[in-house]
């Protein structure tokens, strides 16, 4: 009877932690659902923000995130001036990937493009942060058509070395552990560390208090955004090579903004690195960590504007000649 109790245990103990996973995951979808409209592209569907008026400006964010980090204030002060579109990049957020639809820079970059096709944005500025910064570079190498310039806020540019901390629980490569786990332990595990991740992936900078919530931070909680953030990470190696090599032959303009105290991403590497290969392309260095669209929106907003209005000016002239 002791054996049969003990080999039970871990089945209660997992059918408790998979219940506390459905409770918070309803929870957090009460608090924080989609503010937005789901919108068909291949391999699944976006869920996509829209606001303001003008020339349009789409905003990608960086792995496990989503559109609140843009929302949170950035996309406000942007659509004072322009057609702002916000996006969960496919599979994280409230978009939705297909299962058997893989996670590469480039199928993202292609299921933006023809969000791009359906919302008629025409060549869109499009901004990137971090891993968004990535689907943006493929985007432009891809569809040059769609992008009239990019502007990155501390984005991934080359093949990292190593995984920064703060993500290293996405690297496990077994579909059916990332399940298990994702179900069960990464809930409760994540709500025990946010504190600390939160803290590294902000640091020098504060966290917000209302990050939790008004920036979104909560949706990480939700099963599904961990296992679109371990195919996403998953994904980079085989991607990212390509989209390098690609840089020479870039004629897109490209502006990059980055802040000095960065510990997710080396801006020697990311930043610096891209203006060697990449020739036209600005790097703008600030006081500031990786989170910049969150701790500094108004200082990246200005960034994004001038970025804007070189793109629109620049075609202006070569329309009068």
């Amino acid at each position: 009877m002791l054996l049969l109790t003990l080999g039970l245990a871990p089945l209660a103990l997992g059918g408790a932690l998979a219940a506390f996973t459905r409770y918070t995951a309803g929870k957090v979808e009460a608090a924080l659902p989609p503010a937005g409209r789901m919108v068909a592209v291949p391999g699944g569907r976006i869920h996509v923000q829209e606001q303001g008026a003008g020339p349009a400006i789409l905003l990608i964010h960086g792995l496990g995130g989503q559109a609140c980090h843009y929302t949170y204030r950035l996309a406000g002060l942007l659509a004072q001036h322009y057609r702002v579109v916000t996006v969960d990049r496919p599979g994280s957020g409230y978009s939705e990937r297909d299962a058997a639809h893989p996670a590469g820079l480039e199928t993202q970059a292609d299921a933006l493009a023809a969000l791009i096709d359906t919302l008629q944005l025409g060549r869109a500025l499009v901004v990137g942060h971090s891993l968004g910064g990535a689907v943006a570079l493929a985007l432009a190498q891809r569809h040059p058509d769609k992008v009239k310039a990019l502007a990155l806020l501390a984005p991934l540019t080359q093949l990292p070395e190593e995984v920064p901390p703060a993500f290293r629980a996405l690297t496990i490569e077994s579909r059916a552990m990332q399940q298990l786990l994702a179900w069960t332990v990464v809930t409760p595990a994540t709500i025990a560390r946010s504190k600390q991740v939160l803290e590294q992936v902000f640091a020098p900078e504060a966290v917000p208090h209302d990050y939790a919530v008004r920036g979104g931070g909560i949706l990480s909680l939700r099963p599904s955004q961990f296992l679109a953030a371990c195919a996403d990470m998953q994904a980079v190696p085989d991607a990212m090579p390509g989209v390098v090599a690609r840089y020479p032959a870039m004629r897109v303009p490209v502006s990059v903004l980055y802040g000095r105290q960065d510990r997710i991403l080396d801006w020697q590497a990311n930043g610096q690195g891209l203006l060697a290969q990449l020739p036209g392309s600005t790097l703008e260095l600030v006081d500031g960590g990786h989170m910049l669209p969150v701790t500094q929106p108004e200082l990246c907003a200005r960034f994004i504007m001038q970025a804007a209005q070189n793109a629109w000016t620049e075609e202006a002239l070569l329309n009068e000649t």
